[in-house]
């Protein structure tokens, strides 16, 4: 009987310490899951349930699998050298080359900072009826502190806090309506194309897949400073890494799940078409109710708050990168980057008229951006010579190249559309 329960306990100690490793590594994926649960998504995603109720779930599953192959491995770089992907840019590329994306890249979190800010600004509109271009400056300040003043550690905690409460907030709005679960279920796993949706299919598509996401997971993937000449080290950060990863990025398909199921089973089921995200908003309040209403506006809020913080993350590590520096926000180059990302933002917000087309133009430069990074991130990990042992394999890169020319095909055509 002691053997027994003396055995009991040692398993149990045993479950308890593999658990608590386990949580060591998680955490990089959740702040990186927050960029595609932004307010971006937001507006696609309404109006893929607005207009076709759940026939283009599909696609978010689908974009998020492309996500996970695409951020694995990004994260694996950064484990294996130690290096973001600026910094390895920077190490590895000629100067002309490097300095060219990169710069891209920052002016491509700035537009991402504009649309996350102006996310943040809307809801707070929604909730205190604060003007549009005042509450872009309270968000941009008030994330510029939470950067200046929280460790990382301390910022994913925030993060992870955050995306709960989204969470937590599409759950109870998806408690209030009738979901058709066997219609959203063929939905999930049957490509369909509807006639006249590919300008949202694309746009489900641009709104997963973001530039600064990749750049942000290979920095903070390594941001912990384990000892990376350790062989065993390595081989364990790879395994957790890919379970962080998965785990964040099945939260953000859930997400993005649930606000096209609350679109299509509030507006698509009442033939109520959405193009902004405040015209949601008050077409709740007849539907639902006023606490539905509410709960959205806090969940856009929560979603504006931790995406700006992530944005200015990955501004301020691209920009250090250029000088072969890691993300240090008390570092000069690294708090460069995090002001040029909400300054420059809010200064464009401040001479928009009309916040859609904010958020439409900062979306179309992305689409022009993300081909550069993903193939610039594709060439770094094929490489020998930068990942040695742990460069792609031949099936790898064909996985890597397909997913990569699929994306950017579909976000030149998104681009073009826009132009038309």
């Amino acid at each position: 009987m002691l053997k027994t329960v003396k055995r009991f306990f040692q398993e149990e100690h045993g479950l308890n310490q593999r658990a608590r490793e386990i949580l060591r590594y998680i955490g990089p994926g959740i702040l990186v899951t927050v960029g595609f649960i932004d307010p971006g998504n937001w507006a696609a995603n309404m109006a893929a349930g607005a207009e076709y109720g759940y026939k283009l779930l599909w696609m978010v599953t689908l974009s998020t699998i492309m996500l996970i192959v695409l951020q694995h491995n990004v994260a694996h770089l950064g484990i294996v050298t130690g290096r973001c992907l600026s910094e390895a840019a920077t190490e590895y590329l000629r100067p002309l080359v490097s300095r060219t994306v990169l710069l891209s890249a920052v002016t491509a979190s700035v537009a991402t900072g504009l649309a996350e800010i102006l996310g943040a600004a809307i809801a707070l509109n929604m909730l205190f009826h604060i003007p549009l271009k005042v509450g872009a400056i309270f968000t941009a300040l008030g994330c510029g502190w939470m950067l200046w003043a929280n460790s990382y550690k301390r910022l994913e905690k925030w993060i992870m806090g955050f995306v709960s409460i989204i969470g937590l907030a599409f759950l109870f709005e998806l408690s209030l309506v009738n979901i058709n679960w066997p219609e959203a279920a063929i939905g999930w796993v049957s490509p369909v194309i509807p006639e006249g949706a590919m300008l949202v299919v694309m746009s489900v598509l641009g709104a997963v897949v973001m530039p600064h996401n990749l750049f942000l997971h290979s920095e903070i993937i390594q941001s912990r400073q384990w000892n990376l000449e350790d062989e065993a080290v390595i081989q364990k950060q790879l395994k957790y890494e890919f379970a962080d990863t998965l785990f964040s990025m099945c939260i953000g398909w859930a997400i993005n799940s649930a606000m096209i199921l609350i679109a299509a089973a509030v507006f698509f089921s009442n033939q109520v078409q959405v193009e902004e995200l405040e015209q949601a908003e008050i077409m709740l309040r007849p539907l639902l109710g006023n606490a539905a209403a509410v709960v959205f506006a806090i969940a856009l809020l929560f979603s504006g708050i931790s995406s700006t913080i992530t944005a200015g993350m990955a501004g301020g590590s691209i920009f250090a990168g250029m000088f072969s520096e890691p993300y240090d926000v008390k570092d000069r180059h690294s708090w460069m980057g995090v002001a040029l990302t909400y300054g420059l933002a809010v200064l464009l917000i401040l001479f928009i008229e009309n916040p859609f087309q904010g958020l439409v133009y900062s979306q179309m430069f992305l689409s022009v951006q993300l081909p550069w990074t993903i193939f610039l991130q594709i060439y770094l990990t094929s490489s020998k010579q930068v990942m040695g042992k742990y460069a792609n394999t031949g099936l790898q890169q064909i996985m890597l190249w397909a997913i990569g020319i699929i994306v950017s095909v579909l976000n030149m055509m998104l681009l073009w559309d826009f132009i038309k």
